[in-house]
């Protein structure tokens, strides 16, 4: 009887909807649309080197992110099952799947808790000193709080550009101000790579 039991609770969880279906489809739809796009703009700004990708990185008072981080400390990266908690709690409050979390704090900081970039960006998802502030982050090195308000921000500039995953990337790597300068995913050559390294990790296998 406990077997048949647990046979049948086994059979209904795996029958239970995703409860990021909806969310998911909007984002690889995005994902497809957007990948191609912007790997012809990487090609395009190794191919054209000049001094327009020399431009350095204005100061945003949202958030200017970089994918190149140093340990502040010697630091292990955290397996991601010890962050799946963190994780899924800051998407289903903010209405992003955890799947774009995770791509997101593979790339910012390979998923080191301790991470402190050249620009002063911290912890898992590099999370300025103004951003810090911003969403009332006391320490930025620990897991949930930067999640936390890393997923927030996210959820910001994908409103802000009306759910275009790339540019709200783009924002989060090279700050709005740029992106709305441009008019699109700012052609800088750290931008450009860490936006088309997240959808590819988001595509569909």
């Amino acid at each position: 009887m406990i077997l048949l039991l647990a046979a049948a609770a086994a059979a209904a969880a795996a029958q239970q909807p995703d409860p990021y279906q909806a969310i998911r489809a909007i984002q690889e739809a995005s994902v497809q649309k957007q990948r191609e796009s912007v790997r012809r703009q990487v090609a395009s700004s190794v191919a054209t080197r000049d001094s327009f990708f020399t431009v350095p990185f204005l100061n945003n008072p949202v958030q200017a992110s970089v994918t190149a981080s140093e340990p502040a400390e010697e630091c292990e990266a955290l397996p991601e099952e010890e962050l799946r908690d963190a994780i899924e709690d800051a998407a289903r409050r903010e209405g992003l799947t955890p799947d774009l979390l995770r791509a997101m704090i593979g790339q910012e900081s390979g998923f080191r808790p301790c991470a402190v970039s050249r620009r002063g960006a911290q912890g898992l998802m590099q999370l300025m000193p103004a951003t810090q502030a911003q969403f009332g982050v006391s320490d930025a090195f620990d897991a949930r709080q930067n999640i936390g308000a890393g997923a927030k921000l996210m959820k910001r500039l994908l409103d802000r550009y009306g759910g275009d995953l790339a540019l709200a990337l783009g924002a989060y790597n090279a700050g709005p101000g740029h992106v709305d300068r441009y008019g699109g995913v700012p052609l800088f050559p750290e931008t450009l790579n860490y936006v088309s390294s997240v959808l590819e990790k988001l595509a569909p296998r």
